[in-house]
């Protein structure tokens, strides 16, 4: 091959390379977790109950921080129903989390579990999750660390009979209980029943309203009732006779003898007293709980973190932790050419408005992370490293006007072309010239000349 053949295929390769630019990849979305321990007291937990929480921020969809929460009991104790309650109440838990860095505030994950039927003591089911979102548009990187945690509880409204809770319904040993025939229709066919003056049945319950359930019949015993210890009245309920103060001749089953007035939700007590020594009735009681809008304090309660669970750092794309802010490349515009003198009665052109995105590289989406977890320590982990791919583009033009700008539009015809044909010309002139020197240096010095 001839030197002048080597000289421009050389030339050739060096203004192709000098034509690319290049272009930084788009960083893949890095997720993790960490784990907070809770020990939760007071309300629904009691004297304790453990919680073990699981926290995973994301970057969702419009710069969204999303933080969930996934919830389970640690240990065998459990949060249990404060009292008697129709399906629908709800357990409704609320987390803190503390954001740093780019993006200073707080969210609050909430998640609520429905509740089916419940009865003192029953074991409450946990929310599936907890979630808050907060949006963080700005590039850089938050920190993102639990703190508290409040467990409620809101009882769903309706009423429920109580009857049998030996749990809760307390007689002295003069009463005993009773089976009855299905034709009386007395609630779940039986009775407690006392012929002693001064024998007490009494009732613990919490909600908004309690109603006294038993027969009325010839020859019953007259009781008071007392609530929270004392009476609401003066006059005693009277069993014997029916509501219009006549005799009963006969039995009726389930009547409401009394029902309290409506009462500020929370912990209540009811007594039936007898006051002869002639039998004396009860049958159940009705607690009813009216709408609470809000969860009542009685029934919340506080969760504690253990120990230090450490941080989750995110990373939002368009800045690199402790490295500069990367430039944006401009990407070529067409020029716009705006006349020396406007013609009569012709409209001004618009200039047409850019967006810029600062501190974003291009081909970013900024809607991707890069989550570096925190140690079981404060310290900040250290992220993890991303791969970056590189990918040559061609130029848009191959030719540039001279002493003009890469403005990815060709020049005019006629302008220049011969000015343009002649720099080319001269350029790979010096190219080859150079690639000759060279050889007859080298060839001097091997003391020939290499054909």
């Amino acid at each position: 091959m001839s030197r002048w053949r080597k000289a421009l295929i050389a030339a050739s390769v060096g203004m192709a390379a000098s034509a690319a630019f290049v272009v930084t990849s788009t960083p893949g979305e890095a997720e993790s977790s960490l784990v907070a321990k809770y020990l939760c007291t007071g309300g629904v937990a009691g004297s304790s109950v453990q919680l073990e929480a699981t926290i995973t921020p994301r970057l969702t969809e419009g710069g969204m921080l999303n933080v969930g929460w996934a919830l389970k009991y640690q240990g065998t104790r459990r949060f249990g129903s404060p009292g008697f309650f129709p399906a629908g109440s709800t357990l409704n838990l609320e987390g803190v989390v503390d954001i740093s860095g780019a993006w200073t505030g707080q969210l609050r994950p909430k998640g609520s579990k429905d509740q089916a039927d419940l009865v003192p003591g029953d074991q409450l089911v946990l929310p599936e999750g907890l979630s808050d979102a907060g949006s963080v548009q700005r590039s850089g990187t938050v920190r993102v660390k639990p703190g508290a945690l409040v467990v409620r509880f809101k009882p769903a409204e309706g009423e429920v009979m109580v009857n049998n809770h030996k749990s809760v319904i307390s007689y002295t040993s003069d009463w005993s209980r009773i089976h009855t025939e299905e034709e009386f229709g007395d609630h779940l066919y039986d009775l407690h029943k006392t012929t002693t003056k001064d024998g007490v049945a009494k009732l613990s319950f919490i909600g908004t309203q309690v109603a006294y359930i038993s027969r009325r019949e010839r020859d019953l015993s007259d009781v008071q009732v007392r609530l929270d210890g004392d009476t609401v009245t003066d006059g005693l309920v009277e069993p014997g006779k029916d509501r219009s103060g006549t005799e009963m001749t006969g039995t009726e089953a389930q009547e409401v003898l009394w029902e309290s007035p409506v009462l500020d939700y929370g912990p209540h007590t009811i007594e039936v007293v007898n006051t002869e020594a002639r039998t004396a009735y009860v049958d159940a009681f009705k607690v009813t709980t009216g709408d609470l809008d809000e969860p009542p304090t009685h029934n919340q309660a506080t969760c504690t973190l253990q120990g230090d669970p450490g941080a989750i750092e995110v990373t939002v794309p368009g800045a690199t932790p402790n490295s500069p802010t990367p430039t944006p490349t401009p990407t070529p515009t067409p020029p716009t050419s705006t006349p020396t003198t406007k013609p009569s009665g012709s409209a001004t052109p618009s200039s047409t408005p850019t967006v810029s995105y600062p501190n974003v590289n291009p081909g970013i989406d900024r809607n991707l992370v890069s989550v570096v977890p925190g140690g079981v320590s404060t310290s900040t982990a250290t992220p993890k490293p991303t791969t970056t791919k590189t990918k040559y583009v061609k130029a848009q033009v191959a030719k540039t006007p001279k002493g003009g700008v890469d403005s990815g539009v060709a020049p005019e015809p006629g302008r220049g072309s011969y000015g343009l044909i002649a720099g080319g010309s001269m350029l790979l002139m010096g190219s080859v010239t150079g690639g000759l020197l060279l050889r007859r240096r080298k060839a001097g010095h091997t003391g020939g000349v290499e054909s």
